[in-house]
């Protein structure tokens, strides 16, 4: 009869009887160790596209007088526990809200002034990584009528959970 506790890599589970260490089923992801091509991260993509809002944004005296029409688009790359199972709940429970994001955009204009246009996607982010599904967020601020002879101009920004 072998020793069980030789035939796989030696474990270390601090508080839990050997007994119950032997018995883990190595999955093999784990806090430290990030998902495989063996065993993937099964992401949804979640994505606010084309809010206008009027903000007070800009660092130039005209952009000061008042606000100015911008264009958010947010963009989540969102872990998606149910995905493993198949169908998940039809509960909105599971899911991030776009709704969510849609408010937290325009609480982060209703603020006042900012100068830059990254200050404001950077805030639109730091909210949406508040939800600790949210692996990714990539915010989008244009400007369409910061000069006549340009569709848009603006910014994008992509931070991860850390």
């Amino acid at each position: 009869m072998s020793d069980h506790r030789n035939d796989r890599p030696h474990r270390r589970c601090y508080g839990l009887p050997d007994e119950a260490v032997r018995n883990i089923k190595d999955d093999g992801v784990s806090p430290t160790k990030p998902a495989t091509a063996a065993t993937p991260v099964r992401l949804r993509q979640v994505f606010v596209r084309g809010l206008e809002l009027q903000a007070r944004l800009g660092v130039h005296a005209h952009e000061k007088v008042g606000p100015q029409r911008i264009r958010v688009h947010i963009e989540l790359a969102v872990v998606d526990e149910s995905a493993a199972i198949g169908v998940g709940p039809d509960d909105l429970r599971r899911v991030v809200d776009y709704e969510r994001l849609v408010h937290a955009a325009r609480a982060a204009v209703a603020q006042g002034h900012v100068l830059l246009v990254e200050t404001l996607a950077e805030t639109i982010a730091a909210a949406a990584l508040a939800d600790p599904r949210v692996r990714t967020a990539r915010i989008t601020i244009e400007k369409p009528d910061a000069f006549a002879d340009t569709e848009t101009v603006g910014v994008t920004i992509e931070r991860e959970r850390g």
